[in-house]
Order: structure tokens, then sequence, then C-alpha cells
């Protein structure tokens, strides 16, 4: 019987990393059958919650949030690039009635991943995320793939912890992406997890470079590539300093002006426009160095075998770092203290890719081998 296959992921909308792995865990899974992308976002109520802590105006309308129709101009490359490449997403869903509708339309297999779909404030309704509105019948099966609490904190509430434990117990294969996920199952879901690649990581960079080429994306301005989601003085002192001592020109892959450092205003929306994720990835393509504070701009550094810094994130999820890092023996690549001196002695070393590309394919063997148990 061929499988009709659900994914229940992140809202999608301008995080490049977050459309990738949508876009490779989608194709990858196309194998084993049928595939779509449940839409699942936060109703209006929630919406408010959880972003009011972040403007700090408890119900009052943050300016900097763009209106629908400039939300449209600024989002339309993500979006055309979602219609093209990731075409398997239902309409949106923003209701429990929605899920348990939705449920009915005779999936017999859920795969949950990847990104911080597990952390309770980044997700809609992080029960959703465990299946709570699948029915139990014959025949279904019910997987993580590289599923990320985004910490190696436990931040599920009492409530939510007893929930989930229950719903994960249903699961016949639990994988994470992160080491620390795996602990965080069995010591708080009496679950077992397996650590697997993040779903970007099991495609070859050749399957990346047909979709630039296709598009014949146009060459990049720079050859040292600056993605920081996280602007500072620091960072931006490290980034001129790195540039100058390596003789490169720096270039960056993001609106003129992010949101929340200016207002959105109907004569500037163009300046907040994002280019298309496939322009960020032709960036990697025409690099010589990266600068990062992102967990997939240092994934897409390692897939390109580019030398790299990675500026640890701790708002995002510091885990996330570590745990890639050590599964390919890249530790010190990791910038916590952002000093000109620690930035040196990271630019000495040279990283062994021979080393790392092994490491790679083993673990994408890994990964295949879980989902082949329980998908073919």
């Amino acid at each position: 019987m061929k499988r009709k296959i659900a994914i229940l992921t992140q809202p999608l909308h301008d995080n490049y990393g977050g459309l990738l792995q949508a876009y490779a865990l989608s194709k990858t899974l196309n194998q084993y059958g049928d595939v779509l992308i449940i839409n699942r976002w936060g109703g209006h109520n929630s919406y408010i919650k959880k972003f009011a802590s972040k403007i700090k105006h408890s119900l009052i309308r943050n300016p900097n949030i763009p209106t629908k129709s400039q939300k449209a101009i600024i989002s339309q490359h993500t979006n055309a690039f979602r219609e093209k490449y990731i075409p398997n997403i239902s309409q949106r869903i923003t209701t429990d009635k929605g899920m348990r509708e939705h449920s009915k339309m005779g999936f017999n297999t859920y795969v949950v991943g990847s990104d911080q779909c597990w952390r309770p404030n980044y997700s809609p309704k992080i029960t959703n995320f465990f299946l709570d509105f699948v029915r139990d019948k014959q025949n279904l099966t019910r997987i993580s793939y590289a599923a990320s609490f985004g910490t190696s904190e436990w931040e599920f509430n009492d409530e939510q912890t007893k929930i989930c434990k229950d719903l994960i117990q249903k699961f016949e294969g639990v994988s994470v992406r992160e080491s620390s996920g795996v602990q965080l199952c069995k010591n708080h879901l009496n679950s077992d997890a397996i650590h697997v690649l993040d779903p970007t990581m099991l495609l070859d960079i050749e399957e990346y470079k047909k979709l630039t080429e296709s598009e014949n994306v146009s060459k990049s301005m720079g050859n040292l590539k600056v993605y920081v989601l996280d602007k500072s003085v620091e960072k931006t002192k490290l980034i001129e300093y790195v540039t100058e001592k390596l003789n490169l020109k720096s270039f960056e892959v993001m609106p003129d002006k992010r949101m929340r450092n200016a207002r959105v205003t109907s004569n500037n929306v163009n300046e907040f426009i994002y280019p298309s994720p496939l322009v960020w990835l032709k960036g990697f393509q025409d690099a010589e160095f990266v600068i990062t504070d992102s967990f997939h701009g240092t994934v897409f550094s390692i897939l390109h075998n580019l030398p790299f810094i990675a500026i640890g994130n701790e708002r995002r999820g510091l885990s996330r770092f570590e745990s890639l890092l050590q599964m390919f023996g890249l530790e010190d690549r990791l910038l916590i203290e952002y000093n000109i001196e620690n930035a040196n002695e990271i630019l000495k070393r040279k990283i062994k890719w021979s080393e790392v590309n092994n490491k790679l394919e083993k673990e994408r063997k890994k990964a295949k081998n879980f989902l082949n148990t329980y998908l073919k």
C-alpha cells in the first residue's frame, strides 16, 4: 500500500532554514509515498501572546509588524519559492478543529519535524506536534524526524509534559536533531530517541546547485558570506576584522532594513523585501568564507565545505550549534566571546574536510536507515 504522508513542521514564512528544511524533508519522503505538509499556524490570540513579550506592548499593535499588503510585498520571493518548490502544502490551519478535520483526509503516516517544532514557545500548539489530533486506528505510522527542542533545557509545563509523554508512546520511531534532545526525551518523556541529521543535510549540494542553476541566479556580490540574524556592534567589528584579515569582500543576503530595527511604511517597504532562498543558497556556492550566528547558516557552510565562524546564539538555542558541530568534530569553530583573539585562533585552524565528509556520509546512512525502518 502506498503511503500517504503528512509532515507537521513549524509555519513556513521568510526563514531560509525553515523553508529549505521543509523542502529537503518533503523531497526525501517523496520516495516513500505522496507527501503533504500540514500548514499549522497559531490563531490570533496565540499570535498576540507570543509577540507581546518581545514588543513590550501588552495588547498594542507593534508598528514594525507589517500590514497584510506590506507582508505580501516583503515576502514575494520567499512565497514564490514556496509555491514552486514546496507546492505540497495544505491550506493554513489555525484551530484544533481544523487539525481534527484535516486528519480525516486518509493519511496513514505522520512525520513530525524538523526545526524547533518541539519548542513550546515556538510552535502554534505543542500537543498538536505530538499528534494529539490524530485518531487511533490500525496501520497508522507515527514518527518524528529530527524534531528539535531548540535548547538543552526543558521548557514544557507540567500539563504539557504529561500529555506529550502519553502521546509520544504511540510513535513507532523517535528521532531528534540535537544530542541533548535524546536526553530530554529519555528524562522527561520516557522515550528512546536517536540523534539524526537536519533534513537539509540529507541532500547533496548538487541538488541545491541544480536549483540555483535552473533559475540562473546571479553571482553574489562578494566572497565572504555574512548571515547574522542578531546584529550587534561587537559582531559588526568582528565581521570587519575578518574581512580585512582574509582580504575578502563581505556580502549579505538579507533585506536592506530589518523589521525590528526600522519601521515599515508604504514608502520604504521595498527595502524590507527578502531575497529568494535561491539567492541565499547561491551565496554559499560563491563564498570562500562564512560568518554566521544561524544554525542553518552553519549547516550550509559545512555542506559546501566552507571555512566558517559560527557565532554562538544563546537566545535562539545554543545547544543546536553545539550538537551540530560536535557531530562533525568542528566544536572549535564556535565563537562565544566576540573578541579578535578568539577569532584569530579560529582563523588559524584548518578544517579536514575529508574527515567531515566521511562523517556526513555515515550520518546520512544512519538517517536513511531510520526512515527505511518505519516507512519502507
